[in-house]
């Protein structure tokens, strides 16, 4: 039997089946919400090789205008220097009298992504990684579902 102050406190705290359902609630929030959040934040990596492949191609052609030639380009010492490696991505130039190729190949958590631009402002992406759909489109893939 209840004692009489058993029956005047009310009862406090929360059941284990409430803790359940809560517990239950954050799983399905967090299957959800980190694969988006992951996604989210690979996309904006992606911009820093766009807009290093885009400075570099300005560069290229900037050096074509004094030159009247790609070749020497992309040195130390030159208005168009190779970007510098950063934390996600590498680059690297492949030059000829009038033709060139830059190339941003991810590392790291970017691995895989590898996007090209070159003189006719032809912006290929040469590499996803799985799950990623639009490999070899003539633009740059920056979305899962392969749009540009």
């Amino acid at each position: 039997m209840k004692t009489q102050l058993q029956r005047l406190l009310p009862s406090r705290g929360f059941t284990l089946i409430e803790l359940m359902i809560v517990v239950a609630i954050i799983s399905i929030l967090a299957v959800i919400a980190v694969p988006a959040y992951t996604d989210y934040v690979r996309r904006g990596k992606i911009t820093e090789a766009t807009s290093n492949l885009l400075d570099m191609r300005v560069k290229l052609e900037q050096y074509f205008q004094d030159n009247r030639f790609y070749t020497g380009a992309c040195q130390p010492a030159t208005v168009a220097p190779v970007p510098t490696a950063t934390s996600n991505f590498t680059f690297s130039c492949t030059i000829a009298a009038t033709t060139y190729t830059v190339t941003a190949q991810g590392i790291n958590s970017m691995a895989n992504f590898q996007y090209t631009i070159n003189e006719l402002n032809t912006r290929r992406t040469l590499g996803l990684p799985s799950g990623w759909s639009g490999q070899g489109n003539s633009c740059w893939v920056l979305k899962k579902d392969g749009s540009c």
